[in-house]
């Protein structure tokens, strides 16, 4: 083999190798970070890992928002269309936009018990967003 073949089959071995070293540290390093999704079938089945960090989604099952008298805990449940429905505990302020009926992803552990202790609440919502003063105006205009 000539010389200048040899050095280029070298350097593109090399470059594969440290491409794929890369490739796997980071997949590696960003596992910590990766919060899985699931739905409130799938935690009421067991088919997710506890003690774990991830996310579940759902509707906040009206009438089912408890505040402590204490704190800034509360306790509410999330549903979804077949009316699956696990308990979750916050500890914190919840977002402006969390209402019974509405939306929400929860990320944090499961527990043995079957209670979901969340770190965050994301409040979902309408993508046609429509602000408090408007919404009067459209509702006067309608015919």
């Amino acid at each position: 083999m000539k010389s200048h073949r040899r050095r280029r089959l070298t350097i593109i071995i090399f470059l594969f190798v440290g491409s794929l070293t890369t490739v796997l540290i980071s997949i590696f390093a960003l596992q910590n970070y990766i919060d899985h999704f699931y739905l409130p079938d799938q935690i009421v089945n067991g088919e997710v890992p506890l003690e774990r960090k991830i996310r579940a989604g759902g509707m906040v099952k009206p009438g089912s928002v408890i505040h402590d008298s204490t704190g800034l805990g509360v306790q509410f449940d999330i549903t979804d269309l077949n009316d699956v429905t696990f308990r979750v505990h916050y500890e914190g302020i919840l977002p402006p936009l969390f209402r019974e009926g509405q939306g929400t992803i929860v990320a944090g552990t499961l527990s043995e018990d079957g209670v979901f202790s969340a770190r965050r609440v994301f409040a979902k919502h309408d993508e046609e967003y429509v602000p408090p003063e408007l919404k009067g105006m459209q509702e006067h205009d309608d015919p």
